[in-house]
């Protein structure tokens, strides 16, 4: 090996060449390895699995229709009812094995306490899918019939 000697000579120059023999060693290592490791890699147990079918959920969640007016009132899907009514009913659809969505129609003009209190009981009774439907347009919100 001609590496660099501590003692100087006369005529001694840097070496400009590089050693790529340990490289090249250490590489065809490596390559002899994954030539023997890669066949191990790809081998599969045969193993005989079980077979099942399973059908899809199909079980849909339905919605709520809720709407509040300007002035106030409530109405679950067209019909008019209190908020006692309305504790009772969202606290029964929370107890549906698949809860439904709660779509709030809301009056531009409603108080944000009652829709806060909506919400806020609609949240205890465990229904949590709630979308607000708007209109844009922005024209005032036509109660269901």
């Amino acid at each position: 090996m001609a590496f660099g000697s501590f003692h100087a000579r006369p005529n001694s120059a840097p070496m400009a060449e590089i050693n790529v023999i340990p490289l090249v060693d250490i590489m065809l290592v490596l390559l002899v390895i994954f030539i023997i490791t890669a066949p191990l890699l790809t081998h599969a147990v045969k193993i005989d699995l079980p077979k099942a079918s399973s059908a899809a959920n199909t079980l849909k969640a339905d919605n709520i229709q809720f709407a509040i007016d300007g002035e106030g009132r409530m109405y679950w899907n067209g019909e008019p009812l209190a908020m006692p009514e309305l504790i009772r009913r969202l606290q029964a659809a929370g107890q549906q094995p698949v809860t439904p969505e709660l779509h709030l129609r809301v009056d531009r003009n409603t108080r944000y306490e009652v829709i806060a209190e909506v919400m806020s009981e609609a949240a205890k009774a465990g229904l949590n899918k709630v979308g607000f439907v708007t209109d844009p347009s922005g024209a005032p919100v036509a109660v269901p019939p």
